[in-house]
């Protein structure tokens, strides 16, 4: 690990002061991306802006069109929650499948979106969902927010405030998770929203993405069977010592199905 300078802001408006003087700085909230790219001495920053403690980042409200959770929010706090698990279960099991017990009690919804790491669970969720992320400059929305491996629409500087989850008719998610990190391989978030079916699959690609085909044949019927004949192409999917591109498009159907059965199709 290089060396680098350790900042620990107490409000937003100090963490975007110091983040706009400190082009060469990383913002830090859980870690759970950015350490390990550190040991690995894969980044170089000059300084570590740690929002980790940031009180208006924290928290979530319900209400009965949304779910919104502050970027600071711990998966844990979003796995506990009753009304989490009340207005959108999915969303709520996801977050209690992440990784395990001590990254869950770490690791934060913001740090997990900025970073579009592969192999995280809440890129599904945003997509499925067709969430709203909002920052500090603007709301982008989720078709618009992942562009590729670790790769996102955030401007340098820019720093992800709270999500918002639309409450959907009825939604699942279900994942091929690493055995022994549990970190997903593939995952499928399906979700019937105001605006049509959405299927969103993780893990298998650079970044999250939707899948069209399964989208069509779940808004003619909204049954497992609908996606039991479809197969996912394997280019461009990812391919390593866990599984090869065509074991994932593979995983793809699977995972659909389940995730579909869970919501209730």
């Amino acid at each position: 690990m290089y060396a680098f300078n350790y900042h620990k802001p107490k409000t937003l408006a100090e963490a975007q002061a110091l983040i706009g003087k400190l082009p060469e700085g990383k913002l830090l909230a859980g870690g759970h991306t950015l350490i390990p790219t550190l040991k690995q001495r894969l980044a170089q920053p000059s300084d570590l802006i740690d929002i980790g403690g940031i009180a208006e980042l924290k928290g979530l409200t319900v209400t009965a069109s949304a779910v919104t959770i502050g970027a600071g929010t711990r998966h844990d706090e979003v796995a506990r929650s009753a009304e989490v698990k009340k207005a959108i279960p999915a969303l709520a099991l996801l977050a209690s499948g992440i990784g395990d017990r001590q990254v869950r009690a770490r690791g934060t919804i913001g740090g997990s979106l900025a970073n579009s790491d592969p192999a995280a669970d809440y890129p599904g969720a945003v997509l499925g969902l067709g969430a709203t992320v909002h920052t500090t400059k603007r709301t982008i929305k989720a078709d618009d927010f992942f562009k590729g491996m670790f790769e996102t629409a955030l401007d340098e500087g820019e720093i992800i405030t709270k999500v918002e989850f639309p409450v959907p008719k009825r939604a699942g998610y279900m994942k091929f998770a690493n055995p022994a990190s549990r970190y997903v391989m593939v995952g499928s978030f399906v979700a019937e929203t105001a605006g049509g079916i959405r299927v969103a699959i993780n893990g298998a690609g650079p970044c999250a993405f939707r899948w069209a085909e399964a989208e069509k044949a779940l808004a003619a019927k909204f049954a497992a069977a609908s996606v039991e004949g479809l197969k996912h192409k394997a280019d461009g999917l990812n391919s390593d010592i866990h599984a090869s591109a065509e074991y994932r498009a593979h995983l793809i159907t699977v995972m659909t199905k389940r995730a579909v059965a869970q919501a209730g199709g």
